[in-house]
């Protein structure tokens, strides 16, 4: 008989998790706030969930795929539910699996951990990367951690969600602690190729042919290569937002400053998705941190 897995939070990431999960046989269980995007995954052979709780109750394993800690606080443990409403792990059976795929602090993974434990069950600390084209295809990078009974229980299922899974120590946090520094380099990746982006638009340079050019030179990144389309197409709509890297860059500094460790590129790149967010582009795409140039305007009709 299939396992049953649940998955809370059916986000971009989220989703392509669930949806790999039901084409590697699993009884996939969803949990989202978002009724219509439970009822489509509902008419794709997956089984929805009005509560945490209710999750819980029927799963073995279960992926929180959420924004940040305080979501992930609320859909284990129920903080912030509505009255008489419990977190995922109030209900799930003895020897039971969390997966905590959140970007949190190594801090909060930490305490995560014992209390998941403390509860009768194990965790991996599981922070995901890849995006949404990844994570629908099943072929994630999950930088992990966590003791060797968790691996054990919840082989199956990162081996259907993840194309490449790190293991990176027997306590949780360490992946985590992957999570953010991958996070400081993509963060900065996109603010330099904003501003790159910007300065050819301002000198007049053919966006198209400064895009070609930089994508085979030695300027190059994934993430202008993978970013700068939505600026030449002037199509902002999220695949992750302006916001998450207020969050995530902020995860960053507020680790360094913890050791006093010095980041001034991410500081200074994480000032810029602050800037965007200010100025009202929070929710719009990550590379919509462009918008804080003044005078910058991508021609209409270009497109990548």
């Amino acid at each position: 008989m299939s396992r049953n897995v649940g998955v809370i939070g059916l986000g971009a990431m989220g989703l392509g998790v669930a949806r790999s999960l039901l084409r590697a046989g699993f009884k996939v269980h969803a949990c989202d706030v978002r009724t219509q995007v439970l009822d489509a995954f509902a008419g794709e052979g997956g089984i929805a969930c009005a509560t945490p709780a209710e999750l819980g109750g029927q799963c073995e394993v279960v992926v929180t795929v959420v924004v940040n800690a305080a979501q992930t606080e609320t859909v284990l443990f129920g903080s912030q539910l509505q009255a008489g409403q419990r977190g995922a792990v109030s209900a799930m059976k003895p020897g039971g699996v969390v997966l905590a795929c959140a970007t949190v602090s190594p801090a909060f993974a930490i305490e995560l951990g014992k209390r998941v434990e403390a509860a009768g069950l194990h965790m991996l600390d599981a922070p995901l990367s890849g995006g949404a084209a990844r994570a629908a295809s099943g072929e994630m990078t999950m930088m992990t951690s966590g003791p060797a009974s968790a691996y054990e229980a919840c082989e199956d299922v990162l081996e259907a969600i993840a194309g490449k899974v790190y293991r990176l120590g027997g306590e949780h946090g360490a992946g985590s602690k992957v999570k953010i520094i991958n996070q400081l380099l993509a963060g900065v990746h996109i603010a330099a190729a904003a501003e790159a982006m910007a300065l050819g638009l301002r000198e007049g340079v053919d966006p198209d042919a400064l895009y070609d050019v930089i994508t085979h030179s030695a300027g190059n990144s994934w993430m202008f290569e993978n970013r700068v389309p939505h600026i030449l197409a002037g199509d902002y709509t999220p695949l992750s937002a302006v916001d998450i890297f207020v969050k995530d860059l902020g995860l960053v500094l507020d680790t360094a400053r913890s050791s006093k460790f010095p980041l001034p590129l991410s500081a200074a790149a994480h000032q810029m998705f602050m800037m965007a967010s200010t100025a009202g582009h929070g929710g719009e795409d990550d590379s919509a941190v462009i918008k804080i140039f003044p005078g910058i305007d991508v021609p209409k009709g270009v497109q990548q």
